[in-house]
């Protein structure tokens, strides 16, 4: 099993995570242009994907699912309050949903998924544990607090995608309004380079891999801080082995 991250940033975010001939699309806010040009670009086959999940309605997750929709008659996977906000704003019908239930595993092809909630401010936001043949994926972003219960899925994960948004001092003097500011750095907002370097300081498992820091801000974030951050969290635990990623080509 690997993935690849298509976008990851405020403007939109879409991951694919595949295991052979069958893959998932992990959000949806991209154009399907765009998807369709990054999967002719790595020689991806498009009827590999089998499936979409949703981890939350915020624009830059979703913008593009409508139109994905209309190209490739694949199931789509969210929670209830996930699914209701969803068909609302782009004018979806519900019952093209599949439903799940926080916290409870389902198979789906040979990809078996466990979504975990988390802190964001928006209904019902979630992560996803993927496995396949005995490889796990974690896929953490939106996360307003490192909570202890997001470590322990973390701490199951061979590959992994992880928020690392923004540097808090850059933030505090980007001269956005404090409002904003008090947003992205509470407790449903989004993770900092050191939040997010410290639950893998904390959590990391032997069996970590590879690492890709998702959903920098351009504006309060600076790629070789973000990296710099976790390598040395890494160099403190002794795995430097672990390959952090930041390009988008993983």
């Amino acid at each position: 099993m690997d993935f690849f991250t298509i976008a990851s940033s405020s403007k939109g975010n879409a991951t694919v995570v595949t295991h052979g001939q069958e893959a998932l699309l992990i959000d949806c806010g991209v154009t399907r242009k765009l998807i369709l040009e990054s999967f002719e670009s790595r020689n991806f086959d498009p009827s590999c994907i089998k499936g979409v999940l949703i981890t939350h309605d915020h624009t830059d997750h979703i913008s593009g699912l409508a139109t994905f929709l209309n190209k490739f008659d694949v199931p789509v996977f969210a929670n209830a309050l996930t699914a209701e906000v969803i068909a609302k704003k782009l004018h979806l019908d519900i019952s093209s949903f599949i439903i799940f239930e926080n916290s409870q595993e389902f198979d789906f092809g040979s990809f078996n998924i466990c979504p975990f909630s988390i802190p964001h401010d928006t209904p019902d936001p979630v992560g996803f544990l993927i496995t396949a043949s005995g490889i796990t994926y974690f896929h953490g972003t939106d996360i307003g607090t490192p909570l202890d219960s997001i470590g322990q899925m973390f701490n199951k994960a061979h590959l992994a995608t992880l928020e690392s948004n923004h540097d808090l001092e850059m933030l505090f003097a980007s001269g956005r309004q404090m409002s904003l500011i008090k947003r992205i750095c509470g407790p449903r907002g989004h993770l900092s380079n050191e939040e997010a370097a410290e639950l893998v300081k904390r959590f990391a498992s032997k069996e970590l891999k590879k690492i890709f820091l998702a959903h920098l801000s351009d504006d309060c974030n600076d790629p070789t801080l973000a990296e710099k951050t976790m390598a040395r969290a890494l160099r403190d635990i002794g795995r430097e082995d672990i390959h952090i990623c930041l390009k988008i080509s993983v």
